[in-house]
């Protein structure tokens, strides 16, 4: 469970990177950011490239910035988009989260106004493949 603290720090550092994105193209810019289990607070944003796969996702920003400061386990992480609709993590960075945490950590997703929709990322991601899944890998 996130309280309303963490939850406030995680909006506004999601929404602080969102304001950072680079999309130039879509128009659509996100933000998003995470807690480790450890308590560190890491956000990253999308960043477009004229070679359209190129670009990489809030979620993988957010996550490589945790894992350049050490951290490797996701307790919590919000994701902030534009627009009426849920900007939940796509298909890729649902098994980027999926990597650093266990299926009960909370996925929470944002709209200007605030959290629109909390879920496990069990509830987004059933059944998954992970790193315990393979010979010597983490759980």
């Amino acid at each position: 469970m996130i309280d309303e603290t963490s939850l406030a720090a995680l909006f506004e550092a999601a929404r602080a990177a969102q304001a950072s994105a680079y999309a130039p193209y879509s128009g659509f810019a996100v933000g998003a950011a995470l807690f480790t289990v450890e308590g560190g607070l890491h956000a990253g944003c999308n960043v477009e490239n004229a070679a359209y796969p190129s670009g990489t996702c809030a979620e993988a920003g957010a996550i490589a910035a945790m894992a350049a400061a050490g951290g490797r386990r996701i307790a919590a992480i919000l994701v902030v988009g534009p627009g009426e609709g849920l900007c939940t993590p796509c298909g890729a960075c649902r098994q980027r989260i999926r990597e650093f945490a266990a299926g009960d950590a909370v996925v929470l997703v944002a709209g200007a106004e605030g959290v629109r929709r909390r879920f496990t990322l069990d509830e987004l991601l059933p059944a998954s493949f992970g790193p315990g899944n393979l010979a010597g890998g983490a759980t």
